[in-house]
């Protein structure tokens, strides 16, 4: 009985302690992993995609708890940024530090999954992050649409444009077109307003 005690815990020894379960030690120290391996903050809603809908690493539930609990031991930052309607997510040097110590328990063929997973879609999710577009429907029966160009590290709007169309359809068209082209389009307007 002793010895599956032993067994069924690991502590993080640093400030305050941390107890894992040995059920929730693979999926803390996987979000751990998944967060060094994205390397941008991450908002809650992207962090349950990629565990839960995109990959099946682990259950809706258990990776809200598992970022919950990351969080309240300071092994994961929660950004608060003016502006930013969601909070990011990201690792600290503690979690990087028990990552370091303890990424063995994650199964290699796991890291190795996570590590593709995170070279193939960094960039798709930091543009889903940075890249914001919505649309409103006007009395007159138009739609505006809003876009933007979020700063990941100022949490600012560097950039915002607004355009009215004749349907909803053509909003969503132009939100959808958004998240692929803003950089071109803030490319071109840059050079073209800003003299070298």
């Amino acid at each position: 009985m002793a010895k599956n005690i032993v067994l069924n815990y690991v502590r993080f020894k640093r400030q305050g302690e941390m107890e894992f379960s040995e059920d929730s030690t693979v999926s803390k120290l996987m979000l751990l992993f998944i967060m060094e391996k994205m390397e941008i903050p991450l908002t809650e809603n992207s962090i349950i995609d990629i565990c839960t809908s995109r990959n099946d690493w682990m259950n809706y539930m258990e990776c809200k708890d598992v970022l919950y609990q990351l969080t309240e031991a300071n092994f994961v930052y929660k950004t608060e940024r003016k502006g930013d309607t969601e909070e990011r997510y990201t690792i600290t040097y503690e979690g990087q530090n028990c990552l370091e110590h303890f990424y063995l328990r994650i199964p290699a063929e796991l890291r190795e999954q996570i590590t593709e997973y995170a070279k193939e879609n960094r960039a798709h999710f930091k543009r889903s992050q940075e890249y914001v577009a919505d649309y409103m429907k006007e009395n007159d029966g138009s739609y505006t649409v809003v876009m933007k160009i979020k700063s990941s590290t100022i949490g600012q709007n560097m950039f915002e444009l607004r355009i009215k169309t004749p349907s909803r359809q053509s909003a969503i068209e132009a939100c959808k077109n958004w998240r692929e082209k803003a950089h071109l389009v803030y490319e071109y307007v840059y050079e073209t307003l800003i003299n070298f």
